[in-house]
């Protein structure tokens, strides 16, 4: 099941890559997960943003980038 954070004014999608996962490389499962939200680069306070399980996220493709 999914959670939801609440964002903070100034918050961009690393940022809460961090503190949902611990590691803002993981902002490309948050922002899979928020496609409406996926052109805000910078959010205002009190977005709702769904957070993908751990382990949910860590099966998700690589980032377009890194895939062979």
């Amino acid at each position: 099941m999914d959670t939801t954070i609440k964002t903070i004014a100034g918050d961009t999608w690393d940022r809460l890559a961090k503190r949902a996962y611990g590691d803002e490389k993981m902002m490309d499962v948050l922002i899979q997960a928020n496609p409406s939200q996926r052109m805000t680069a910078i959010f205002p306070a009190g977005a709702t943003i769904s957070v993908p399980e751990a382990e949910q996220a860590a099966r998700s493709a690589p980032p377009p980038w890194r895939r062979s």
